[in-house]
C-alpha cells in the first residue's frame, strides 16, 4: 500500500504560511483539500459556540435568578405549592405565595426593561403596557375563572391607589431627603395628562355605581352590565389613542425624560444591557408562566386565609395583593427618584395607575365578558369614593411640577388611613350575597 501522500499529493496539508486552500493543482488533491479544511474549521467553529452557549446561559440565569438581592424569597414559591398540598393551611399557603411572587414580579418588570433597549420606544411602551402590570392581569384571569369578581375588582383598585399614594408617596420622600438641599422639579405635562386619563378612569365606575345604588336602571340588573362593556370598549380605544399621543405624535412632551437620558447616562444604560433580545424574550415567558401557576394557588388560597387569618377579603385584595404586584414599580420608582429623574418616576407610578385603570380593568371587563362573566365597572360606593378621592389628593400633589418629601409624607400617610380604611370594611356586595344564601336555605 502507498503513503497517503502517494494518492493525494504532497501538498494536502498546507503549511502555516499557506492561506490558498486550492494548492496543489490536482483535482482530486483540491477536493480532498477543501473538504478536509471545511470539517476541520466547523469543528472548531462548532466547540466554540457551545463553549459561547453554555457561558452565555449559565450568565443569564445569574443575571436573571440570582444576582439581584430579592431572588432570595424565589423558594418560597415551591415551598406554598408543597404546603397546599401537605397542609392543606390556606393562611402559610397565602403567605408563602405572596413571599414567592414578589421577585417574579420585580424580574419581570427588569426582563421587560431589557427587551426595551432592542425594541424602539413605540414596542417598549406597549410592552410596559403589556408585562407591566402582566402580576395583576395574571390573578385577575384565574379569579375570574372562579368566579370571584370582586377579588378583581378590589385588587385592582388597589393597586392603584397602591401606585398614586405609597409607591409615589415613597419616591417623594426619599428623593425628597437625598436631595434635601434643592425643589426636585418634574414636567407638567405629563403629569396632566395622566391626570386626565385618571379622571376618565374615575367616571367610567363612577356611572355605573350611581345608576345601580339610585336604582334608576332602564333595565334592572342589565343596565350597569351593558353600561360597564361600553365604557370599558372607549375607555380601551382612549388608552390605544394615548399610546399614539404619547409616543408618536407628542413625543416633545415627554422630550426631558429623554433629554436626561442622553446627556448624561449613556454609558449607564449601556451598562445596563445585560442579556440578548431572545434571552428577554425567552425570560419573560418562564417568568410569566411560574407567575401563572402560583396565581392560581393564591386565589385559591384567599378565602381561607381570609378565614384563617381573620381578615377581610376586601383588604387582602386591596392592601396585600397590589403590594406584590407593584414590587417592581415601587423598587424603579425610588431608585429614579434618589437619582434626580423625576420624570421616569412619575412616569413609573403614575403611568402604571393609567395603565391600570385605563387599560387592564376594562380588558378584564372584556374577557370576563367573552367568559360569559359578569363582571362590570361597578365596583361599589366604598371604593369608589375612595378612587375619587385618591385621584383628586394626587392631582393637587402635582399640579405645581415639583416635589419634596413633605408631599411624599402626605402621600403615605394617605394611603395609611385607606389601608385602615378597607381594614375594618366590609363588603356588602357579599353580605347581601351571604343573607340571600342563608334565606334560600331556610
Amino acid at each position: 500500500m502507498g503513503s497517503v501522500e502517494e494518492k493525494i499529493g504532497p501538498h494536502h496539508f498546507p503549511d502555516e504560511d499557506d492561506h490558498t486552500p486550492f494548492h496543489s493543482s490536482s483535482p482530486s488533491a483540491s477536493i480532498s483539500k477543501v473538504h478536509t479544511f471545511n470539517f476541520e474549521t466547523s469543528v472548531v467553529d462548532f466547540r466554540r459556540s457551545s463553549i459561547f452557549n453554555v457561558t452565555r446561559m449559565s450568565r443569564s440565569v445569574y443575571v436573571v435568578l440570582i444576582k439581584a438581592k430579592i431572588n432570595m424569597l424565589l423558594p418560597f414559591g415551591p415551598l406554598a405549592i408543597l404546603l397546599h398540598y401537605l397542609t392543606g393551611h390556606h393562611g402559610w399557603v397565602f403567605f408563602f405565595t405572596l413571599l414567592g411572587i414578589t421577585p417574579l414580579a420585580e424580574r419581570l418588570g427588569y426582563a421587560t426593561e431589557q427587551l426595551a433597549f432592542y425594541t424602539g420606544p413605540t414596542v417598549g411602551g406597549l410592552l410596559n403596557a403589556t408585562f407591566g402590570n402582566a402580576t395583576e392581569m395574571i390573578i385577575s384571569i384565574y379569579a375570574l375563572k372562579s368566579d370571584m369578581i370582586r377579588v378583581v375588582q378590589q385588587s385592582l383598585l388597589g393597586s392603584i391607589l397602591s401606585n398614586m399614594l405609597l409607591v409615589l408617596g415613597c419616591a417623594f420622600f426619599t428623593g425628597g431627603l437625598a436631595h434635601y438641599k434643592k425643589v426636585q422639579v418634574f414636567d407638567k405635562a405629563a403629569a396632566v395628562v395622566n391626570s386626565g386619563l385618571l379622571l376618565m378612569a374615575v367616571m367610567g365606575t363612577l356611572f355605573p355605581a350611581v345608576l345601580y345604588f339610585t336604582h334608576s336602571e332602564l333595565h334592572q340588573g342589565k343596565s350597569v352590565l351593558s353600561l360597564s362593556r361600553f365604557s370599558s370598549c372607549v375607555m380601551l380605544v382612549a388608552y390605544a389613542s394615548y399610546l399614539f399621543f404619547q409616543l408618536r405624535s407628542q413625543q416633545n412632551v415627554y422630550s426631558p425624560v429623554d433629554e436626561e437620558g442622553d446627556n448624561g447616562q449613556n454609558s449607564d444604560e449601556e451598562e445596563e444591557i445585560e442579556l440578548t433580545q431572545w434571552e428577554a424574550i425567552i425570560w419573560l415567558a418562564i417568568l410569566t408562566a411560574w407567575v401563572s401557576v402560583l396565581s392560581g394557588y393564591l386565589v385559591d388560597a384567599i378565602q381561607g386565609a381570609s378565614d384563617s387569618l381573620n381578615m377581610s377579603v376586601a383588604f387582602i385584595s386591596v392592601i396585600l395583593l397590589p403590594i406584590v404586584g407593584n414590587a417592581a414599580e415601587h423598587a424603579s420608582a425610588i431608585m429614579f427618584a434618589m437619582k434626580d429623574k423625576l420624570d421616569i418616576t412619575i412616569g413609573v407610578a403614575i403611568g402604571s395607575s393609567t395603565q391600570i385603570s385605563m387599560f387592564v380593568i376594562p380588558f378584564c371587563v372584556v374577557v370576563g365578558w367573552c367568559m360569559g362573566k359578569e363582571m362590570d365597572l361597578n365596583f361599589q360606593l366604598f371604593e369608589t369614593a375612595t378612587l375619587f378621592i385618591t385621584v383628586l389628593v394626587v392631582a393637587f400633589m402635582m399640579q405645581e411640577g415639583t416635589s419634596n418629601y413633605f408631599k411624599g409624607l402626605m402621600l403615605i400617610l394617605c394611603y395609611l388611613i385607606v389601608a385602615a380604611s378597607f381594614f375594618v370594611h366590609v363588603d356588602p356586595k357579599s353580605e347581601s350575597n351571604l343573607h340571600c344564601y342563608h334565606l334560600s336555605i331556610s
